[in-house]
């Protein structure tokens, strides 16, 4: 659903489409992807340096607290530099971010330093933040307004492909398959124990050196090519656009909550997937990890599919439909038995693949000048991620590392995406 009365769009040097756009959309749905890799090596991290630095369950979520930390602190400066700088170097600052943080990771492993991880995490969030608020807005309006969200939603496929070769990378460069009890390491010489932890950090490295130099290239290929630069003006002519002003529009507001919690849950859901295959399915790391491919797989499927379904069904309803079953697969993962638990969990990622960008899209859908701030809003709303599944971490732990229970929190998440899917969008014109 889009009102493309309420505001017009304004390349600089064209008043076409088309063609014009092709290459920078192209461009875009490139960070679409990288910055899904990120959020996707973190499923395979949390349970990796779990064990390589010895951590509890609430202690290992704050790799999610790091990142998505990062999304709540960034969201107005990057909102701000996006504002002043422009679309594309914003992008390219964001790149640059991202890589600085990952080659971090090289310290973090040879310290065998878990804060010096957070810490780089914490400045590929940062980098994250620039990415997403600049080009979010910019793959939604970059053509015809009516084809914002199928847009978003082709673009965000791309972020889905990461979400099925994130894991199958990690499980074969990350995961050693290899794992201790308590138990099995106290009774290890210190020397031996400190080699064991040393080795399994040691893996990320490369993955982490190479992920660096691509970032690099990908920046350097953004500076030389031209984008662009996607204005947004009122009808009326007059510059509105401020950021606590854009919270004027009801649905935005909405938006802001919906997407609180549904990154929320996507967190969750991720993050001890691996666990919940292990605890649940009875799996090893290594099958664990390859049913986490699956559930990429299935993630990517659900958002080409929901993009070709929104040709015939409007986006809140499909996001309404998409959030009911959801509700449904989280109560089979919660009280369901075996491998049927992992399947639904896989079956969730279909189903919310198209949420984040359904949400994104209705959420700026008609706002004009405030559709910048309001992108800025609706980035720093991914701040769920960083709190709900270190709630759920605290709920294992206090449930006796019950992973399953664990699951009642992204059921209550999705509550609220069926909320805005069926009242929280609708626009309320003056």
């Amino acid at each position: 659903m889009n009102h493309s009365t309420q505001s017009e769009i304004i390349a600089e040097g064209d008043s076409s489409s088309g063609k014009r756009y092709l290459l920078p959309f192209i461009l875009v749905v490139s960070l679409f992807f990288l910055w899904g890799m990120a959020h996707n090596l973190d499923s395979i991290l949390i349970p990796h340096l779990k064990k390589a630095c010895n951590l509890n369950n609430r202690q290992s979520t704050l790799i999610d607290t790091s990142v998505f930390f990062a999304y709540f602190l960034m969201a107005i400066p990057a909102g701000m530099i996006l504002k002043k700088w422009g679309y594309k170097a914003t992008m390219i600052a964001g790149l640059l971010a991202f890589a600085f943080g990952a080659f971090l990771f090289v310290p973090a492993a040879n310290n065998l330093s878990y804060i010096t991880f957070l810490i780089a995490l914490f400045i590929i969030g940062c980098g994250l933040t620039m990415l997403e608020t600049s080009a979010n807005p910019y793959a939604a309006i970059l053509g015809d307004p009516a084809k914002a969200t199928s847009r978003l939603n082709l673009a965000a496929s791309f972020n889905g492909l990461a979400a099925m070769v994130a894991p199958l990378i990690g499980g074969l460069f990350i995961l050693s398959g290899k794992s201790h009890t308590q138990a099995e390491l106290a009774a290890m010489t210190e020397v031996t124990r400190n080699n064991y932890f040393l080795e399994e950090a040691a893996s990320v490295k490369t993955p982490y050196i190479t992920l660096g130099i691509v970032l690099l290239i990908i920046a350097a290929i953004f500076y030389f090519i031209h984008l662009p630069e996607i204005k947004t003006k009122s009808i009326d002519g007059e510059a509105k656009g401020s950021f606590f002003g854009s919270l004027r529009h009801k649905h935005l507001r909405w938006a802001v909550i919906a997407q609180f919690f549904y990154v929320g849950a996507q967190v969750c859901v991720t993050s001890f997937f691996i666990r919940m295959a292990q605890q649940g399915g009875g799996f090893d790391e290594k099958t664990a990890a390859t049913y986490l491919v699956i559930y990429g797989f299935l993630f990517t499927a659900g958002r080409f599919a929901g993009t070709a379904l929104l040709q015939f069904i409007s986006s809140n309803k499909l996001l309404a439909i998409y959030a009911v079953i959801s509700i449904l697969l989280c109560l089979t993962a919660i009280l369901g038995q075996g491998s049927y638990v992992v399947y639904a969990l896989g079956a969730i990622g279909f189903f919310m693949s198209i949420m984040f960008p359904t949400i994104f899209a209705l959420g700026i859908d008609g706002i004009g000048d405030d559709t910048k701030p309001g992108s800025s809003w609706l980035i720093m709303s991914i701040v769920g991620g960083a709190i709900l599944p270190f709630g759920m971490g605290s709920l294992i732990d206090a449930y006796g590392d019950d992973i399953q229970i664990g699951y009642s929190i992204p059921l209550v998440c999705f509550l609220f995406v069926l909320y805005f899917a069926l009242k929280g969008y609708k626009i309320a014109y003056k």
